[in-house]
């Protein structure tokens, strides 16, 4: 209660913007000091539970549920979020060159509609700023994907060049990497969600990822990609088609919405990413399709207005293997991650699964 009663209430006096980085540099700074970590994870830590560690393409994951994209966008404070209970994280999305984003202010609560609005522009540190932020943090406790884009400014013929540096500077401080090609906050970025850009795309990304993999030795490291929850059921249909031919590793359900149905605080009108409740049954029944197209045989990552156990269930019900939080998180505080892992616990133990891999996919 540490988080709703006190901070919160501070927080949300703030700019959003101002508030985001006052969290990033406080975790960044707690997770440097000695002892930060130990009292972290003593506050906010999770047990280890063996029905909920999962292993997929090689990696162990401590429990399903993961941080995800847009909040540790340079991987600043890795070493904080990786004590407060996550069973892995996201960091990013990163470009090349540095970039400032979108002008201010682009960042939105909707407290009515446990929402936010982002128009954010993929504002970052590039890749040489993120690797410095990585290079000095120590062992990893939970599994990092790094997730990647292209410049503002780069066209989108010329994209995977982007997304190919990306990969070249980081793929040695990664243990995934996840294609970002669904915010709708870079001019034209969705339009590589679909037929050969996206298919001449993943290939670049599979090729420089095994040259790296051949470079560094070890496993390859899998890849995964971002779609849009705002996708007509036939071009889910023809995008997982050209992913499974990629031989991509998964794909994560989904990104932000652009979508304002249902929405009742006088921030809808902004533009920008919709996330948080009002996306909890869309990217769900996105989960679903893609589960039902893929035959179960491509993981899948839920993200999208998870604020519950139930709500994590449902997903990894519906197709996912793993699922993210990131709404949530400012809305519910740390304590969240306690509340889900446990609730999950109990959910399968409801329904007679004795681990969490047997509840993938299980309503269909």
């Amino acid at each position: 209660m540490l988080y709703k009663q006190i901070a919160k209430p501070v927080l949300f006096r703030m700019d959003p913007e101002s508030a985001h980085h006052l969290i990033i540099n406080g975790m960044h700074t707690v997770g440097k000091l000695p002892g930060g970590r130990s009292l972290l994870k003593a506050m906010y830590g999770v047990g280890s539970y063996p029905e909920l560690e999962m292993e997929l393409w090689g990696i162990r994951f401590p429990n399903p549920v993961g941080l995800a994209a847009g909040l540790d966008k340079n991987a600043k404070a890795v070493p904080g979020f990786s004590s407060i209970g996550f069973g892995f994280m996201e960091a990013g999305t990163v470009t090349p060159k540095p970039q400032e984003g979108n002008e201010l202010p682009r960042l939105f609560r909707l407290p009515e509609d446990v929402a936010l609005i982002n128009r954010m522009g993929f504002n970052n540190v590039g890749i040489e700023g993120m690797k410095r932020n990585l290079r000095n943090q120590g062992k990893r406790t939970i599994p990092l994907a790094i997730n990647i884009g292209k410049n503002k400014v780069t066209p989108n013929e010329k994209a995977e060049e982007d997304y190919r540096a990306c990969i070249q500077a980081l793929y040695g401080y990664g243990d995934f990497f996840v294609v970002n090609i669904s915010s709708p906050n870079t001019p034209d970025l969705r339009a590589l969600q679909h037929g050969d850009d996206l298919s001449w795309l993943l290939a670049a990304v599979k090729e420089e990822i095994r040259q790296q993999h051949a470079r560094f030795g070890g496993r390859e490291k899998p890849v995964l990609v971002k779609i849009a929850p705002d996708l007509q059921p036939q071009e889910v249909e023809y995008m997982v088609e050209t992913i499974v031919k990629s031989g991509v590793s998964g794909i994560i359900a989904s990104n932000t919405t652009i979508s304002r149905e249902g929405l009742v605080h006088p921030n809808r009108g902004e533009t920008g990413g919709l996330s948080g409740r009002p996306l909890t049954e869309r990217s769900t029944e996105l989960i679903r399709t893609l589960y039902k197209a893929t035959g179960g045989r491509l993981p899948i990552i839920g993200s999208g207005g998870i604020f519950s156990a139930e709500d994590a269930y449902e997903k990894i019900r519906a197709g996912a293997s793993l699922v993210e939080i990131y709404t949530a998180l400012i809305y519910e505080g740390p304590e969240l991650l306690r509340r889900i892992n446990g609730g999950l616990r109990e959910l399968l133990k409801r329904d007679g699964f004795k681990h969490v891999s047997e509840a993938i996919g299980s309503e269909h």
